[in-house]
């Protein structure tokens, strides 16, 4: 069955509903771009500087307790966090007007109080601090690298193809990103390094499907020379359909065991390229092709 699936001819009129696809689609990257602004992101301890330690305890603990043992301690804005298990908590402290060396001292205080009053068996699995430079730094770079891999692609399909699939693929990816964004404020996912290395890594998947169809246009617009813009469009992401739905499918077998059994480590990449191989598959037939211009007779 599933053969026969994969082998269908499809016949489907994309261009159709081209204008309609994209009224909802810039709805959604509206709607986005107004949770981000008053939302905000979660920014991680990569971004937004403090001190973040992750503890495995051997049994499930209060964190009220928890909570009221670490403010006693009088360290600061601190937060508490289980990582999908009960066992295992993130405590992040903000960071305040102290020094980097009484910043440090923090981390020590917060560990001799987990060894003195839990004496079960505890697992300090990570612990880091991250200084306002480092983390205006590490924002100034991954921006400066999402701006770049934009600009690169940009120019790489106006110079393989056209000006017009350039801007068809920088529409697209635009929507894939903002889209992006808006599911980390949504679902409230901690917005780090991690999370600019998955933005990269959805973007790079739906070029890629969009270069597959571009090819495809390119080529049926030299050999179909008589036939109009629409009927070339719906020609070539109809001959490319299996191909990217077989494609889409195996990734996202390979995310959902991710999801599901890489831990709370994994969850915001997983999770995020996830959801970006779906939005990029979307964007990929009905935006980044339903935007060019098909006069590409005059291509070499």
């Amino acid at each position: 069955m599933l053969k026969k699936i994969l082998n269908k001819q499809y016949q489907v009129n994309f261009v159709a509903n081209s204008k309609k696809f994209l009224l909802v689609s810039l709805c959604f990257m509206v709607a986005s771009v107004i949770l981000v602004m008053q939302r905000g992101l979660n920014l991680g301890i990569d971004f937004s500087g403090g001190i973040v330690i992750e503890v495995r305890f051997s049994e499930t603990i209060s964190l009220k307790d928890l909570r009221s043992g670490l403010n006693d301690l009088q360290l600061g804005d601190i937060a508490l966090q289980d990582l999908g298990n009960p066992q295992d908590i993130m405590i992040r402290v903000g960071l305040d007007q102290q020094s980097e060396k009484e910043q440090l001292k923090k981390v020590s205080l917060i560990k001799e109080y987990l060894k003195g009053n839990f004496t079960d068996q505890i697992e300090f699995r990570r612990s880091e601090f991250v200084g306002p430079t480092v983390g205006n730094e590490l924002i100034r770079s991954g921006f400066f690298a999402l701006l770049f891999a934009f600009a690169a692609i940009m120019i790489y399909i106006s110079i393989r193809f056209n000006f017009s699939y350039g801007f068809g693929a920088l529409l697209a990816l635009l929507h894939d990103v903002t889209l992006t964004l808006g599911l980390f404020v949504l679902l409230h996912l901690e917005f780090n390094l991690t999370a600019i290395a998955a933005i990269l890594t959805i973007i790079g998947y739906s070029i890629n499907d969009s270069v597959v169809i571009y090819d495809r246009v390119r080529e049926n617009a030299r050999k179909y020379r008589s036939r109009k813009a629409p009927e070339i469009i719906n020609l070539s992401i109809n001959e490319t359909l299996n191909r990217t739905i077989l494609t889409a499918l195996t990734t996202m077998v390979a995310l959902l065991a991710l999801v599901f059994l890489g831990g709370a480590v994994l969850k915001t990449f997983s999770v995020s390229v996830l959801f970006g191989v779906i939005i990029g598959t979307y964007s990929s037939i009905m935006i980044a092709t339903n935007v060019i211009s098909t006069k590409t007779n005059e291509d070499s």
